[in-house]
């Protein structure tokens, strides 16, 4: 069966979509991939090796999974369409190292499943997520803070600079701050609209995201902290004050805010787009012990 052309083809993609009448349901955000060149960039770009177990979600009709399943050790897919586990059961037959389970992977322990299906090799997560859904998904992964080394994931270009990107640029929110308190977050290679079917309206992105052993700053509270970063971009044009002000009124007037703004050297009228990870940390910090006194 190697012999086969490769899943991610045109042609081979619209054989097997008649062979089971399969229509795309755009309430999953369905986009397949067809071309085999950019999932074996991709396959390569994670670092999968013949000692990897991968996670992947949203298999799909199986293009990535059989790449993947060529590389890794061990592959365990997660499919929420049911209209797909017998396609994928046709389309992978011939690779014996992959596992579909049919889950809803916002809703699914998978730490257990880890546990269970790779109790001792480096694990990854791979995956073409689904544009509608990719941040809570990704989210998700982070804050279950899952034993594995890396994510690396096919995702629509604009989430991916976002997620990757510095201070003081108009991509910069508190996504970025929440990926990167995690993860070391990088775009790795972009991808043009032409390479699924159907044609999404929006360009790609790999991007790629390394565990930390640690976070790189200390928060009092994580929860404070990432409240504290949304509240800082609650309304981007305005400044941090103003943003704080709103955000606290009632449990701190502004000059409390303003003196603990000074005691941490963080002048309030700058925007929130300039300040650093290290930086909200120490506000966060200031204001947490404040409001906690």
């Amino acid at each position: 069966m190697e012999h086969q052309k490769p899943i991610a083809t045109p042609s081979r993609t619209k054989e097997i979509l008649n062979k089971y009448g399969f229509s795309f349901k755009k309430s999953l955000g369905q986009n397949f991939m067809i071309d085999s060149n950019i999932l074996e960039k991709l396959v390569t770009n994670a670092g999968v090796t013949a000692q990897s177990g991968v996670i992947e979600i949203g298999p799909g009709i199986g293009a990535l999974t059989e790449q993947l399943a060529k590389q890794a050790k061990e592959v365990l897919a997660f499919e929420i369409d049911q209209r797909l586990l017998p396609v994928l059961e046709d389309t992978l037959s011939p690779y014996s190292n992959v596992s579909v389970i049919h889950q809803d992977i916002l809703k699914t322990d998978v730490t257990h499943f880890i546990k269970e299906q790779f109790p001792d090799q480096e694990v990854k997560v791979v995956a073409n997520l689904p544009y509608y859904i990719t941040t809570p998904i990704l989210m998700k992964l982070l804050m279950d803070q899952l034993p594995i080394t890396d994510i690396t994931v096919l995702i629509q270009k604009e989430v991916a600079e976002r997620m990757s990107a510095r201070p003081n640029t108009k991509e910069y929110g508190s996504l970025s701050i929440a990926v990167q308190y995690y993860t070391e977050a990088k775009v790795v290679m972009n991808v043009p609209k032409s390479a699924f079917m159907p044609q999404p309206n929006v360009d790609s992105s790999v991007l790629q995201l390394k565990m930390r052993k640690e976070a790189p700053v200390y928060v009092e509270n994580e929860t404070f902290f990432f409240e504290l970063v949304q509240a800082s971009f609650g309304q981007r044009r305005k400044t941090l004050m103003n943003n704080l002000g709103r955000h606290f009124k009632g449990q701190m007037s502004k000059d409390e805010i303003s003196a603990i703004l000074e005691k941490v050297q963080i002048d309030g009228q700058r925007r929130g787009e300039s300040l650093s990870i290290e930086e909200f940390a120490s506000l966060a910090n200031g204001l947490y012990t404040y409001v906690n006194e």
